[in-house]
């Protein structure tokens, strides 16, 4: 018996509009997977921002004055040039110990050279065993002083733990400072953050959420002066004014409960996403060893080379950073986290 064929009902449905129902449903497939990915709770601010409180306008100039010492008189820092790796540990430890902080270093060696992460814990009251992780990298590449890449994460979270030394949360509070994320060491196990996201996890200790601070100091307010990846400018506006909150889809939830909690606590323009790690750009920061090890992360930013030209290079200096918008957005951030952190 030969095989049977089947015969289906012909409607006489042309094949030119069965193409472009087809078209249709896959276009609004598509529609539907990047609003997923794009939507966020509350609104951004808009319009023109009020003066500096005393609080911000102090803030603005502490910002400053870390991002001074670590891109201006520090210089470029890798494992490569010991002595400004020493100096800028050395400047961390100082300032964390002034602030009354108890400074835990976590020592390993990459390319056979001692390195080390700083941390400093504010313990919670309650739920201690939920830990809220802070990070920024220290280091730079090779030929940058690396004022925005990333000075200015660090004197972000050198100003939230001023702002948080008299905080008594419910939740634990780590503050971390990584070595070790520029080339050649992201997306390996030379990752000072690679190291501390994997201790963690064999210890069984439960990150409830991390944020990385990357690259937080330039803003531009040009129309044009923002650029994506297709197709997220259809989605975000052009004009480089915001700074943006960026996780996987896996850590969805994270991203948007902290933007809405941001957005209620911020006079400044915020954007969100939570997307395929895959995408360009997604998880180019140490939030991705915490993805890599099943934490909720997102990483915190400018956006980076997506409008800034002086990204890794000898322009990116101290004196190019926007620190009264930093300020707003510390202050912003610190609220945040005690929230977050209750």
């Amino acid at each position: 018996m030969g095989p049977v064929k089947l015969a289906l009902p012909a409607w006489g449905i042309p094949q030119w509009l069965v193409a472009v129902t087809l078209l249709f449903l896959l276009g609004l497939a598509l529609w539907a997977g990047l609003l997923a990915v794009t939507w966020m709770p509350g609104s951004t601010y808009s319009g023109q921002l009020p003066p500096l409180t005393a609080d911000e306008r102090f803030s603005a100039r502490l910002l400053e004055k870390h991002t001074m010492v670590l891109a201006r008189d520090i210089g470029p820092r890798n494992i490569w040039r010991p002595g400004s790796m020493g100096s800028t540990v050395d400047y961390l430890a100082k300032v964390l110990h002034e602030l009354g902080y108890t400074v835990h270093p976590q020592k390993f060696d990459s390319y056979g050279v001692p390195t080390v992460n700083l941390e400093v814990e504010i313990p919670g009251s309650w739920r201690v065993e939920d830990i809220i992780v802070i990070g920024a990298h220290y280091d730079s590449v090779e030929g940058s002083p690396g004022a925005n890449d990333n000075g200015s994460g660090v004197a972000a979270l050198l100003e939230m733990a001023r702002q948080l030394s008299d905080a008594r949360p419910q939740r634990t509070i780590r503050l971390v400072f990584f070595a070790n994320e520029e080339a050649p060491f992201y997306y390996s196990w030379d990752m000072g953050s690679r190291h501390y996201a994997h201790r963690a996890h064999n210890k069984g200790e439960k990150i409830v959420a991390m944020l990385s601070l990357e690259t937080i100091g330039c803003y531009k307010f040009d129309a044009g002066s923002q650029r994506y990846p297709f197709p997220f400018s259809l989605f975000y506006p052009n004009t480089a004014d915001f700074i943006a909150f960026v996780g996987n889809y896996q850590s969805r939830r994270l991203v948007r409960r902290l933007i809405e909690v941001f957005r209620n606590h911020t006079l400044l323009p915020s954007e969100g996403i939570a997307a395929p790690g895959f995408i360009t750009g997604i998880g180019w920061s140490d939030h991705w060893s915490f993805w890599k090890e099943g934490y909720p992360a997102l990483m915190v930013t400018d956006t980076a080379f997506f409008r800034s030209e002086e990204y890794h290079t000898p322009g990116d200096t101290a004196k190019k950073l926007d620190y009264e918008r930093m300020a707003r957005l510390v202050n912003g951030l610190t609220a945040t986290i005690r929230v977050l952190a209750e």
